[in-house]
Formats: structure tokens, sequence, C-alpha cells
């Protein structure tokens, strides 16, 4: 396991169990690299894939999901975006030695299109797609380099980026390593600077540094691991910023000027976000896939259950995501990024060695 992830979660508040989950990822690893991909697979058993959720937020639980090239072996999946044709864009990060492409796009039925990314072997994180005059383009971040990459669909880079010197925040380039971007409507972005400084950064439409905010602590206004980072503009609501504060175990709300507004409580570890209407989705890395309602009260905590989280997190030292023998059908273990597509189906991408995709199928 590279440095990269022992710093990322340097913020985290058990240090000590994750020193006891590195001492075993690596075996894990390599014991289960060899699993074959399945497509559309419903479960170890063969059995009907189980529904989760209630009443209009009833979803059947695919997972495996996906045709993977031989060419590629899935490290950690981290993110997920879809682009206006509905092709699923995931980035997964690997350990291997030999670098293979991080970004693996499929078409709305689970078959491979396209794959590119190698320069990003190590530091496959965040991504998120956004449309410029016309043409779309990917927002990407990259955790083992340090850095933040515009790139068309296809990968070819329009710019990369790292620390803004100008905020006069960094003195070297390890005290940075961004996680996520949101998108400003005037054209801007933010980067969340989540296993790193603690700190947002805002830049205009041509990538000018702006303004920077936040850092580490617990008081309204800091975080601790800004993980994710999104544009709310849901109907009804004034267009802000909503930070996924992952260790403070809460959601923060702020400005497109990076004031401080309010603190949304009913997550457990938060890592990112999607919009659909009136909902906000939340992918929670202790085993659960959070749907919240207008008013971010929680609709639904899809998959949980409380002992099976209890296994999952086993009192801090999370040896089962490197088990894919003990996962289970319709139980998610550690939920890293989650997007609707068109349809209101839901992918989820989770943080564990051999890499897991659920598309969750919305049936109600």
């Amino acid at each position: 396991m590279p440095a990269d992830n022992h710093e990322s979660t340097r913020h985290e508040s058990t240090a000590a169990s994750r020193r006891a989950f590195l001492k075993t990822s690596a075996a894990a690893a390599l014991a289960t690299s060899a699993l074959p991909t399945i497509l559309h697979a419903e479960d170890k058993a063969g059995s009907k894939a189980p529904v989760l959720g209630e009443g209009a937020h009833k979803f059947e639980a695919i997972h495996n999901w996906g045709e993977l090239p031989s060419h590629i072996v899935w490290g950690e999946t981290h993110g997920v975006a879809v682009d206006k044709a509905g092709h699923i864009y995931i980035k997964h990060r690997s350990d291997a030695k030999e670098p293979m492409d991080s970004i693996v796009v499929f078409d709305p039925a689970g078959k491979f299109v396209r794959s590119f990314g190698k320069e990003y072997h190590h530091g496959g994180h965040g991504i998120d797609i956004r449309e410029e005059g016309g043409e779309e383009f990917l927002y990407l971040c990259d955790v083992h380099n340090r850095q933040v990459v515009k790139a068309n669909l296809k990968g070819e880079q329009v710019w990369k980026m790292q620390f803004p010197s100008e905020a006069g925040l960094y003195q070297d380039i390890k005290q940075f390593n961004p996680t996520n971007v949101a998108f400003n409507p005037d054209g801007g972005f933010y980067v969340a600077d989540g296993y790193g400084s603690n700190y947002i950064h805002q830049y205009d439409k041509d990538a000018k540094w702006i303004r920077s905010w936040g850092g580490g602590g617990t008081e309204a206004g800091k975080m601790r691991t800004p993980h994710g980072i999104w544009l709310d503009n849901r109907p009804g609501r004034e267009p802000s910023l909503v930070v996924a504060d992952r260790a403070n175990a809460r959601l923060q709300y702020f400005t497109l000027d990076g004031k401080f507004l309010s603190i949304v409580e009913g997550v457990s570890f938060p890592a990112h976000f999607d919009i659909r209407g009136t909902e906000l989705l939340v992918p929670d890395l202790h085993a659960r896939v959070t749907i919240m309602d207008a008013d971010n009260k929680v609709i639904t905590h899809l998959g949980y259950d409380q002992a099976w989280t209890d296994q999952v997190l086993n009192g801090g030292k999370l040896v089962l995501r490197g088990q894919p023998e003990r996962f289970q059908a319709g139980r998610f273990i550690h939920p890293h990024d989650a997007c609707y597509d068109k349809d209101g189906n839901i992918f989820v991408v989770e943080w564990v060695p051999t890499g897991r995709v659920t598309l969750l199928k919305h049936v109600s």
C-alpha cells in the first residue's frame, strides 16, 4: 500500500486501526485480485438480486456490474460519473506495479466502451463531468500526483494543476492532496483538499485562483477531511456548496463565496454527493448509501443494517474490505462515490481492494 493511502487517512479518528488495516490489505488484495467480473451478476448464490429501500425508493441491487475487459483488474473503485450519452465512467486506483488504465467507460448495458488514464494509475480518485460550450469535460483528482486535471471524455488533458501558491497556505506539495471537485454556475469550480490541508479552493472559469477557506478543526466552518463537495442547486434552494466533512461525521453548507451557512447531521462517514430533483444522494463509507429529502432529512439508508455495519467496521480494523468472500448481497462495505443516471438508477463504487461496482436499479 503506497504512502499516499496512509496520508489520505491521517485526519481520521482511528489512526491505530488504520495501521492495523495497512498490515492486512496488501495480502488480501493479492489473494483476491484474480476474481472474475460478472456482467449484471445477481449475487454469489445466483439467486434473485435483493431489493433495498421502500416506497418510492426501492432498488434492485446488482453487484459486480459491468463487463470488465481482460487488460483491467479493478483496484479500489473510487469515483463514478455519467455523461449525457448515458456512458458510465468508473475511476479506480491500483497498487499493481504495472500501470493500467485508471478510468473505464461502460455503456448503459454494462458493455465495455473504452479505457484510459494510465497516468493516474496509483492516484485514481474523484471524477465529475461538466458540459462547457457544448462539450463535456472530466474533472479528475489524482491523489498520487497531488493534482487536479481537466480532460475531454477520451482523456486528453486540457490542463493540470497542483496547490494554489497564491493562497499562501502551502510550503510543500505533500501538504496538498485533492479529493473532489464541484462546479460553480458561473463556469468556475471548487477543489476540496480532503487528504491535505482541509481547505476548499475556489477558481474562476479560467482556472485562476480566487479564494480559499476552511482548514482543519471541529468548529463550524472548519473541516476534518472535506472529502466530497457539490453544488446544491435543488429546486427551491438558494444555490450553495455542500461539503462532506467526513471525519467530523457531518455535512457543512457554504455560500458560493465560502461563507459558512449550516451543519447537517444524519450521516456517519460521508464521502461525496449527487442530486436528482429535490433529493440529495450521499454515499457513506460506513456501509450505506443515504438519500435525503429537500430539507436534508433522511429518507432512507440503503443497505443499512447495524449488525452488518459493526462487522464492516470491526472496531476500526476494517479487515472485511479485503475479504470479498464475506461480502453479502444487498449490503455495502465502503461506498466511496455514487451517482444517478437519467432514469433514476444509482451506480455505487466502493473502497475495497478488489473494487466493487453496484447498480441500484430503480424498481418503484
